[in-house]
């Protein structure tokens, strides 16, 4: 019995590491191949960067629940930042959250560039509702100034600002409805396992997946931070739901917002601008969750909105688009791929178990003698070398991108914390089930946010490769 049991679930996760091995790998032949055909194109550099051919303000929205921890020094440090003549930073604050309204106010009473937005209803609802009343402030605003915003950016309340992002947007968003600029999460050096794996997942997701994403032509999902999206576009998606643009009822707006410009037609870039000749990229920095628990919520809620409501929500887009298609399967395949995983993790133990047993009553297993041809020439053989191969090519490459943007020190750290992102998910998967249950049967979402830290000082920006 144990040896079924442990062939069996040896084959099932096998073949399921197969497939998923392959599907990664097909994205890092694609990305190859993009980079020998178009490596010598000239990089978008600030020095290269277009002057803006209009004048405009741009908006900055933060929506803030329970943010008073982090939102004055992000604001601070913004105002100190941002290089650019014209902008106001909105920031979208509830009723019931003094501390976080008396941290905004006392940053709005030195500069008047911060604009303080309070809701109509108690918090927490959900980001994307908490931005609708940024949006709708924004519209009177414009209305009784007779002016026209030019963009709208996206910042969480935790972000470090990179200077010259404005510029970027400023002159980018003349031939683009979106532009998104890279996320590269800051490593929490006193919880560098956990703080650390979101910043090994971004070095690889934004600076290889979204760019093979975009050139095969699929629909860029937008990550809820640095990203600017023209107001026109914006007004049409308002006027298409009776007024407002952000989808109240989704717990990954920015996510579905993106593939809903996409399938408007809007145009977009993910725009990787390398600051200096050092090294460095405008991006957006900021410190991601540093405790299991607080990651095990914030996996959850991206597991529900995407892979599991977010299907729901968006289906699978335009007829014939295979390419958008594909990557919508890969953003669905978290809980699949847990489970996966899960049975993975199970076979190890009872393949191990199984020869114990054989090797205690002195029997022979098939698989306790890799010298016997029916061994060597077995589907679970040859499974179990494919996937190694695959999961040996996975850590280099995971290996490669962290140490392009953190150096070779993150690039080793990105080893162990490789298991520690598994285990994140595996937990985070089953919670969202259930939460994806009880949305099926009548829960409202709402903003289960979690905790965020903001560096005691504004930090400079890492050297990562443009």
């Amino acid at each position: 019995m144990i040896d079924v049991f442990a062939r069996e679930t040896m084959l099932f996760a096998g073949v399921g590491l197969l497939l998923g091995g392959l599907d990664d790998l097909l994205i890092d032949v694609i990305f190859i191949v993009l980079r020998v055909r178009y490596g010598r194109r000239p990089r978008l550099t600030l020095a290269t960067l277009p002057p803006p051919s209009r004048p405009g303000r741009i908006a900055v929205f933060v929506a803030a629940w329970d943010e008073v921890a982090v939102i004055g020094g992000m604001l601070a440090t913004a105002l100190a930042r941002y290089d650019h003549d014209d902008y106001r930073i909105y920031v979208g604050v509830y009723p019931n959250d003094r501390g976080t309204i008396d941290a905004v106010a006392e940053v709005a009473q030195r500069d008047a560039r911060v604009r303080m937005v309070i809701g109509p209803r108690d918090g927490p609802t959900t980001k994307a509702d908490c931005l609708n009343t940024l949006w709708r402030a924004l519209r009177r605003d414009d209305a009784r100034e007779t002016l026209q915003t030019k963009a709208i950016v996206l910042h969480d309340a935790e972000d470090v600002v990179h200077a010259q992002e404005l510029r970027v947007f400023d002159s980018l968003i003349d031939r683009y409805e979106v532009v998104q600029l890279p996320v590269l999460p800051l490593v929490n050096r006193g919880a560098r396992l956990v703080s650390g794996h979101y910043a090994d997942e971004f070095a690889e997701s934004h600076a290889k997946q979204i760019i093979v994403r975009t050139a095969l032509g699929a629909g860029m999902p937008l990550a809820g931070t640095g990203c600017a999206i023209a107001p026109d576009v914006l007004a049409m998606i308002a006027q298409a739901r009776g007024g407002d643009p952000f989808d109240a009822s989704s717990l990954t707006e920015d996510y579905e917002l993106g593939l809903r410009l996409a399938e408007l037609g809007a145009r977009g870039i993910f725009a990787r601008v390398a600051a200096d000749d050092a090294g460095t990229v405008v991006a957006v920095r900021a410190y991601f969750p540093g405790t299991m628990r607080e990651s095990i919520r914030q996996k959850t809620r991206w597991m529900t909105g995407i892979a599991l409501a977010g299907w729901d929500r968006t289906g699978w887009g335009r007829p014939r688009a295979f390419a958008d298609h594909w990557m919508r399967m890969r953003d669905r395949r978290a809980p699949l791929a847990v489970v996966i995983l899960a049975v993975a993790y199970i076979a190890i133990p009872a393949w191990g178990g199984s020869l114990l047993l054989h090797w205690v009553f002195g029997e022979t297993s098939p698989y306790a003698n890799p010298v016997y041809p029916a061994a060597s020439r077995s589907v679970a053989f040859w499974l179990l070398v494919a996937n190694a191969a695959l999961l040996a090519w996975r850590l280099a490459i995971r290996m490669l991108f962290t140490g392009r943007s953190y150096g070779v020190r993150e690039a080793m750290w990105s080893l162990p914390r490789f298991l520690v992102g598994n285990l994140v998910s595996l937990v985070a998967a089953p919670r969202a089930v259930i939460l994806y249950i009880g949305m099926l049967r009548g829960a409202a979402p709402v903003w289960d946010k979690t905790r965020h830290d903001f560096p005691d000082m504004p930090c400079a920006q890492s050297t990562v490769s443009p």
